[in-house]
């Protein structure tokens, strides 16, 4: 009994000595060495805090003027570099046309050379356009590059979307070949070809007629090199539902994929009737009577024995560039929308 009364006294009253000295200094420790730390802790960041972004505040300013300045001149200098560009490609593209309709409208009286040269006349008068058609029929040439002009228009859409289409989706022996011959036909000149051409054309009693002329540009490769790719371009779903259905080669080419790629077709519309428009020696190779002549072959008649006054020839070319201002803006929205067609795949 004494020993277990010890016992229970010694066990209730030494832990009671240790447990209180113990929680005293933890209680002192954490009241006492915190605080201290906690306040110079706090002192020195506060102090950091406040004293180093002051001396990084001033020193920015000095070091982002310059780069602030450096990129304002380069966010201004890529555009007005630009718009420089473009200016000077506007001059050299759109300033011969307008100094040649200035010359069409000048009046005898203003001079067209030298130093007084004026760009705006001071007198216009359409009579240098009168002045054209009592040189030259030049109506009637008109119609005949107009025949020539839209004959090769549609050839060029219906045998090159024809050719392209073939190129593009069907199977065949040789197809490889056949386009490799199509890319060096592009980069062979018609200078090289010409002789041989005309004796093809002589061969076929062609030479003289309107149909000789047309004949070699009746489908370029150009044409079909741009139908290909705007077929390429399509999906092959639409074609594989419609030959699920029952459509043929031919349905499948006219009724699915030519109305799909309705801005190549004009694409390769304006190009074939600018060529047929604009060319000059091929007809004045094959055509011999002057009946038959094209508008660009009619006009070196403006400039000869019987006139030589260089505001009716500016006058005749103001009218040779009229039909081809009005197919091109006449078609420009279907135009860009066929450059597109090919880039990117449905």
């Amino acid at each position: 009994m004494s020993e277990r009364t010890e016992r229970s006294e010694g066990r209730e009253g030494m832990p009671g000595k240790h447990g209180m000295s113990e929680r005293t200094e933890r209680s002192e420790g954490r009241e006492g060495m915190p605080g201290r730390l906690g306040m110079s802790e706090r002192t020195e960041r506060s102090e950091g805090r406040e004293g180093m972004p002051g001396r990084r505040v001033a020193a920015e300013p000095r070091a982002a003027g310059p780069t602030r300045r450096s990129a304002g001149m380069s966010r201004f200098a890529g555009p007005a570099l630009r718009y420089l560009l473009l200016l000077l490609m506007t001059v050299l593209l759109v300033g011969p046309f307008l100094w040649q309709l200035s010359t069409a409208l000048k009046s005898t009286g203003e001079p067209i050379y030298g130093p007084d040269t004026t760009l705006l006349p001071t007198d216009p008068t359409f009579g240098n356009f009168g002045k054209v058609t009592e040189v030259i029929p030049v109506w009637r040439y008109i119609g005949n590059s107009a025949i020539v002009a839209f004959a090769s228009v549609l050839t060029n859409c219906l045998l090159g979307a024809m050719a392209g289409y073939a190129l593009a989706r069907m199977r065949f022996r040789g197809r490889g070949a056949v386009f490799a011959a199509l890319l060096a036909s592009l980069v062979v000149p018609f200078e090289v070809i010409m002789v041989n051409v005309f004796l093809t054309v002589r061969s076929l009693g062609l030479v003289d007629t309107l149909l000789g002329v047309l004949l070699p540009g009746a489908v370029s490769g150009l044409s079909i090199l741009v139908m290909r790719t705007a077929f390429l371009a399509l999906p092959r779903e639409t074609e594989e539902a419609a030959a699920i259905d029952g459509a043929g080669e031919w349905a499948r080419f006219w009724r699915v994929a030519l109305p799909s790629v309705r801005g190549s077709l004009a694409v390769v519309g304006v190009f074939s009737f600018l060529f047929a428009w604009d060319d000059f020696l091929w007809p004045l190779i094959v055509l011999k009577n002057p009946d038959n002549f094209t508008l660009t072959v009619g006009l070196q008649y403006l400039s000869g024995t019987f006139t030589n006054d260089q505001r009716v020839v500016a006058a005749g070319t103001m009218i040779a560039v009229v039909p081809l201002l009005a197919v091109f803006f006449a078609l420009q929205r279907m135009f860009f929308r066929g450059i597109g067609e090919g880039g990117v795949k449905g």
